[in-house]
């Protein structure tokens, strides 16, 4: 007789174990929510906090011109330090967040030949590509490439990265090289 008494006993504990510990969990999502999705959140933020590129080549800034996406995962990690320094320069410098999985940006796409992202153009306030940065990069070297914007460079200096989001041809389409399909 004792024994069919233990066992409703446990049912109850072990139902209440997995609640407390769902409950656990949803209270952690709730409260660590902007450490978990913070990456994701910037990126889909990058658009709207853009400035427009047909704008930001006009009005004699420098300018911080980013290729992403918001499912490429170099991109996503290296949001934080981007927005850092967008937070930082904004007001010295044009930031203009492109993503490639949005057809309005074909041109730019195709103009400065991008076939893996996170790709970072970096333009002094006459309009001339500076530097390019394909990949993961350090937040210092892009920092040091903004300080050196100003100082008379004759020719582009690309830096690649092995922790790259390749880009891969749409078959379907020969016109769309941001196609990842």
């Amino acid at each position: 007789m004792q024994f069919e008494n233990r066992e409703p006993l446990l049912n109850k504990n072990s139902k209440a174990i997995i609640v407390f510990f769902i409950a656990i969990v949803i209270t952690s999502l709730i409260l660590f929510k902007n450490i978990f999705f913070q990456s994701t959140f910037l990126l889909k933020n990058f658009g709207e906090l853009s400035v427009d590129p047909a704008i930001a080549f006009k009005n004699n800034k420098p300018t911080f011109l980013e290729f992403y996406a918001e499912w490429c995962e170099v991109c996503k990690e290296m949001a934080p330090k981007v927005s850092a320094l967008r937070d930082e320069y904004e007001k010295d410098i044009n930031f203009v967040f492109l993503n490639v999985d949005n057809p309005k940006w074909g041109n730019y796409i195709k103009r400065f030949d991008v076939n893996g992202i996170p790709q970072v153009n970096l333009f002094d306030k006459k309009g001339n590509l500076k530097f390019t940065f394909i990949g993961k990069q350090e937040e210092k070297t892009i920092r040091e490439s903004i300080a050196n914007l100003e100082k008379e460079t004759k020719s582009n200096e690309e830096v690649i990265n092995a922790e790259v989001s390749v880009i891969k041809e749409n078959k379907n389409n020969k016109f769309m090289p941001r196609s990842h399909g």
